[in-house]
């Protein structure tokens, strides 16, 4: 077997080099959108992510960087972590295939092996291993900073692990196999949980090694044990840690009077130093009360058994397990318990790398979310309670409400459960003060109408009530409901209402139909049978669909796809087409491995619970809700990992099969068979890669680092930005804290500024920035104080801004019936000081005589009839700077929702991918087009802009843009054009003017007003050339209405200035868009019924009218649209509906 090993070590690496160059050929340069940029941060300066935290991750990464020669090369040292932590998974699973094909073809008293034995394990391993290489799912996460990729091989290695002890495991010392995976679940946990999932397979494996008579019963029970173990492991050991050392720290602080952190130090040592004793007394053996004992306290301390919130777990772990040591064992199974302790003492040593946050957070670093600077903070980190729970076994569905009860003055009150009580930090006054905690609550859930409550509930969402009946086609059934009880619990009279409950099936059919099918299995074909195109899909027949390029198969479902818009289909890089050659020799696979053999059949049931664990039980995990922000294939990439192992065992059962369907002497037609099955296994991944190459490569790419500076570039100095989204925050964050541009500005989020952790962030300074002055202080808001602020009983009265919050933060602000804070006056106005202004240089001399008295800041038309707390302190800190001088210029980004700017539009103008609030209103607001102060944005643009890789490009092929990054650049598109035509409506208004009072003007006026307009007009030119130089059309499809805006703009340029270029160049425009949106429409004409309801609104426009304003404005820019319509009807083209009449009497006949 020498021979063997040699060559199955040799191609192993060989397939760990393949993926290695794969992966840093199409490598990005620089951080990718999402959350790309804030790990890559994480890493360069170990600051504190998103809940849970990945430490690992985070000094991986920051070992990586170390080789970085400059800042600007540190995103891609991240990326170059996860492509190589990802050829290493693709070496794992070419050794786990290899091992798993061998034990079935190869006999167990074999001494040698064969040719054809060779050629079908080593081309089995090379099919799977390349095959999951150049697979969409993984490769996508393996050319970027994500924490996924990362997973993704600590998966591959505890199964490979656990594939290396069932070689050994009859040898002295298997057992450092068992703890050594234990000790990678452990650092794995650091990452990201999706590693436990690996432990089903993994107990099966265990269970088929050690025990002889194997039956489904022993396999049920095996399944058992391990679902207990990932329990134990998610429930009782990771929150247990945490929870012993609260106690700890309790203790050490509040009665020891230490300082913070103490408690955390003290149980470290005291765990590991039992722990250390066990394994030492079970070393020794030869006292087995003291085994008893020492064992028993490494469990305690663990905190294995403090599952749940309550103390009836813990109670009847705890006398289970003393029942156990003390009373019913009568010989100590040493070996066991030694597994045991030792798995515990190593995953508390990979978990322990946690520590990391508490030391980072405690050092105040600039990106510090959630500040778990303390074991309190740090427990609702790692449960992710700011994202809330979802109902899985029983609960509520979308129309529940919260159950009320009616008090002794007949006043309406939530009813909650009350949890665990909940500890924070004493707000301190005084630096004197000793460090404390205090009870800030407890942690409560309120009732739901138990009415609407129902069994597996995946429909509980109000937020998405008309999404639930997109999918289900639901009628519901109604219900009867009480919301309000009395003091005794009963129904208080009177007071029931109807509402709609689903019916079970209809629930049943939301998980099928979205949960399982859209969510799940749609990305499981995307990888192993065909992708449509890389647009995020919410179940529209033209975005984002499985397909296999068969016409048979997928025209039925998704109408004729080879008239599928280029942009759409074959034209989209996206668009991928295996045919289902994957799909399909994964399913030979998993019938030549159920069918081989005894042992063949538990490798199956093994293979399977990997691919359920890491697949379909996420699904009935997450219980996603629809309309997901973005595509969620990643979260099943193990899912993906064991399926491929299928795919190379289906080169092993080709091979069977042409043995068993040719005739002829068995050696000819084994190695025939053998040969065959190679070439065809390793023919399927070339096939993919030249699919999936073009729409991973991400090489020459610096779309979301570019962006994120060109929010950042569009800032005065010394500047506050608000911003809201993922990819409105972490770019930016990823440019200051890594490339360290631009570090004079704040970015203030405002998701997270209705948190008391960020608002403090806020109040301290940043680098170069300084920290933000407010007029609340941190007991204000401190332990989610005023999260929500209610307009009970508002007073009309126009008041100062500052007053009303002086009113707010007053201790009488929740004195009222209800004990709710109160918003008094939400009719507000902030007075500017016209010097201040001019004095900080926030407006213009020459627009001085614009600024107004005041700025108006009615809040009364809030729909939520209220405040919330980022509201609140995001008008502190207008009013604040206001009364400070108006020292600091403040923004909110392009991009932020328009409910989120406080009624501040008119009083917005532009500077590029911002809007500046200023004391200028805008009167001639239309509600929907915010003014641009067009010096400013067009100094930023045209001086200061970066094009995030797409002005190095001649062609489509020279870079790939993924759906987000075009959506960026059809953002920025929009920003250029709303630039271009401020500029050309000033030239005109100017030229309005002149033509107007020129009879009364000198000629030293009029040429400056000449020259203005002049300026204007070149200026709106140069915008427009350089958005289409920059921001090209073959990089980047022009978005719906944005092609016809650039047409007019032209088309009234060549207009004032007689370039008759500009008139050409938009008649050159309009005619592409027109071929293009020609696509659609031929494409929408062949749908069904059916298949056109599954149509975007967006799609539905271009059929509807979209494309007949494109002939209408070609007829307007002096095009022959007669001719053109000809020719479109002699493609294909059905005019009928647009027209009242034939299509030969032209435009004019359009209804």
């Amino acid at each position: 077997m020498k021979k063997y090993r040699i060559i199955n070590d040799s191609l192993g690496w060989l397939m760990f080099v393949i993926a290695a160059v794969t992966y840093l050929l199409t490598l990005e340069p620089t951080a990718s959108f999402w959350d790309c940029p804030e790990f890559i941060s994480q890493g360069y300066k170990l600051e504190i992510g998103h809940p849970p935290g990945n430490p690992i991750f985070m000094l991986a990464a920051r070992f990586f960087v170390n080789f970085a020669p400059d800042a600007q090369h540190v995103a891609i040292a991240v990326n170059t972590m996860s492509a190589l932590l990802s050829a290493g998974t693709i070496l794992l699973l070419f050794w786990t295939i290899t091992h798993l094909v061998r034990r079935l073809v190869v006999k167990d008293d074999a001494t040698e092996m064969s040719l054809v034995e060779m050629l079908v394990i080593f081309g089995s391993g090379i099919c799977g291993s390349l095959v999951y290489t150049w697979s969409d799912t993984f490769w996508f996460s393996a050319v970027e900073g994500e924490v996924y990729a990362f997973s993704s091989f600590c998966t591959a290695l505890v199964f490979w692990l656990i594939l290396k002890w069932e070689n050994r495991a009859d040898e002295p010392h298997s057992d450092r196999y068992l703890v050594l995976i234990a000790y990678v679940i452990g650092i794995s946990i650091a990452v990201h949980l999706l590693n436990l999932l690996c432990i089903p397979a993994i107990v099966l494996v265990f269970y088929y090694k050690k025990f002889k008579n194997i039956n489904a019963k022993g396999s049920l029970a095996a399944l058992a044990v391990s679902f207990v173990i990932v329990g134990l492991i998610l429930y009782g050991l990771v929150p247990g840690f945490i929870e012993m050392a609260q106690y700890c720290e309790l203790l050490f602080v509040n009665v020891f009077h230490c300082g913070y952190n103490s408690g955390p130090i003290a149980y470290t040592i005291i765990a590991l130093a039992v722990m250390v004793w066990a394994v030492y007394e079970l070393y020794r053996q030869k006292n087995s009360r003291m085994i008893k004992v020492s064992f028993f306290l490494s469990v305690f301390l663990s905190g294995i058994p403090f599952i749940g919130d309550g103390w009836l777990a813990p109670v009847i772990i705890f006398c289970g397990l003393l029942f156990y040591l003390f009373v019913y064992m009568k010989k100590v199974p040493v070996r066991i318990l030694n597994v045991i302790v030792l798995s515990i003492l190593v995953i508390f040593i990979g978990y322990s790398s946690y520590a990391l946050l508490l030391i980072r957070s405690s050092a105040n670093t600039p990106m510090n979310q959630n500040a778990p600077d303390n074991v309190f903070a740090l427990s609702s980190y790692l449960n992710r309670e700011q994202y809330g729970d979802r109902p899985l076994f029983y609960g509520q569905t979308f129309n529940s409400g919260i159950v009320y009860q009616i008090d002794a003055q007949g006043r309406p009150q939530a009813v909650k459960k009350e949890g665990k009580t909940l500890y924070g930090k004493t707000v301190k006054t005084s630096p004197d003060q000793p460090d404390r905690y205090e009870v800030i609550g407890t942690k409560t859930e309120y009732v739901m109408n138990p009415e609407l409550n129902m069994l597996f509930p995946r429909m509980y969402d109000g937020k998405y009530a008309s999404a639930y009946k997109d999918w289900t086609g639901m009628k519901g059934t109604p219900v009867t409901v009480n919301p309000y009880i009395d003091r005794d619990g009963n129904p208080y009279p009177g007071q029931t209402q109807s509402k709609i409950k689903p019916t079970f099936l209809e629930n049943l059919t939301f998980f099928f139909n979205y949960q399982l099918d859209h969510m799940y299995w749609r990305y499981f074909l995307w990888n192993f049978a065909g992708r449509q195109n890389d647009i995020q899909g919410n179940g529209e027949i033209t975005h984002g669909n499985w397909i296999s390029g068969i016409p048979l198969i997928d025209n039925l479902r998704l109408g004729d796809q080879s008239l599928l818009p280029d942009d759409l289909g074959a034209g989209n890089k996206g668009h991928n087409v295996f045919y289902m050659l994957p799909l399909i020799l994964g399913i030979i696979g998993i019938g030549w491995q159920a069918f081989t053999s005894k042992r063949g059949i538990e490798q199956f049931w093994v293979i399977a619970f990997l691919f359920f664990m890491t697949g379909i039980a996420i699904v009935l995990y997450l219980n996603q809700t629809p309309n997901q922000p973005r595509e969620r294939d990643y979260a099943f990439a193990g899912s993906f990992y064991a399926f491929s192992i299928w795919v190379g065992m289906g080169v092993a059962g080709l091979w069977r099969l042409v043995v068993n369907l040719t005739k002829g002497k068995e050696e000819s037609r084994s190695l025939i068979g053998a040969v065959i099955a190679v070439v065809v296994g390793i023919f399927v991944p070339l096939q993919m890669v030249s699919q999936t190459w073009d729409d991973h490569d991400r090489s020459g790419r610096y779309a979301a680092r570019d962006f994120g500076m060109n929010y950042l570039s569009s800032l005065e100095p010394n500047a506050i930005v608000f911003t809201n989204g993922d990819n409105d925050t972490f770019p930016l964050w990823y440019a200051q804290e890594v490339e360290g541009y631009r570090t004079d500005v704040r970015v203030v989020n405002l998701s997270y500024l209705t948190t008391d952790w960020y608002v403090d962030q806020m109040r301290m300074p940043s680098y170069d920035a300084p920290a933000i002055k407010m007029a609340a202080t941190p007991d204000l808001y401190a332990h989610d104080k005023r999260q929500f602020s209610y307009f009970l009983n508002p007073d009309t009265t126009k008041v100062n801004v500052n007053a009303a919050l002086k009113a707010l933060y007053s201790p009488d602000a929740n004195k009222n019936e209800w004990g709710l804070y109160e918003f008094k006056y939400p009719n507000m106005y902030l007075p500017v000081d016209k010097e201040a202004v001019l004095k900080a240089g926030r407006v213009a001399e020459d627009e001085a005589a614009a600024i107004e008295e005041y700025i108006d800041l009615n809040q009364m038309s809030e729909p939520d009839g209220g405040l919330r707390l980022s509201n609140v302190i995001a008008l502190d800190m207008l009013a604040t700077n206001a009364a400070n001088g108006w020292e600091r210029p403040i923004y909110f980004a392009m991009t932020v929702p328009d409910d989120y700017y406080l009624n501040l539009s008119p009083y917005m103008r532009s500077t590029g991918m911002t809007y500046e609030v200023g004391p200028i209103k805008n009167r001639d607001f239309d509600g929907y087009h915010i003014a641009v102060n067009t010096d400013k944005a067009y100094d930023n643009i045209v001086n200061k802009f970066r094009w995030g890789g797409l002005d190095k490009t001649t062609s489509a092929d020279d870079i790939y843009l993924d759906e987000t990054i075009r959506r960026m650049v059809n953002t920025t598109r929009m920003t250029m054009i709303d630039l271009a035509t401020a500029l050309y409506n000033e030239g005109v208004e100017a030229e309005m003017y002149f033509h107007q009072d020129s009879v009364n003007m000198d000629e030293a006026q009029k040429e400056k007003i000449s020259n203005f307009i002049a300026d204007r007009y070149q200026r709106s030119q140069t915008v427009i050339d350089l958005m289409m130089e920059k921001l090209p059309v073959h990089a980047a499809p022009l978005g719906v209405l944005t092609g016809t805006q650039i047409v007019d703009l032209y088309s009234r340029l060549g207009d004032v200035t007689g370039n008759d270029a500009d008139k050409k160049k938009a008649l050159q425009i309009l005619t592409d868009e027109i071929n293009l949106y020609k696509q659609y429409v031929l494409y929408f004409q062949t749908l069904s019924p059916r298949q056109y309801s599954l149509l975007t609104r967006n799609d539905r426009y271009i059929n509807d009218s979209y494309f007949i304003q494109l002939l209408q404005l070609y007829a307007d820019c002096g095009g022959d649209v007669e001719a053109l319509m000809k020719q479109l009807q002699g493609e294909g083209v059905n005019f009928s509906r647009y027209f009242k009449s034939a299509p030969e009497t032209g435009a004019k006949s359009l209804e």
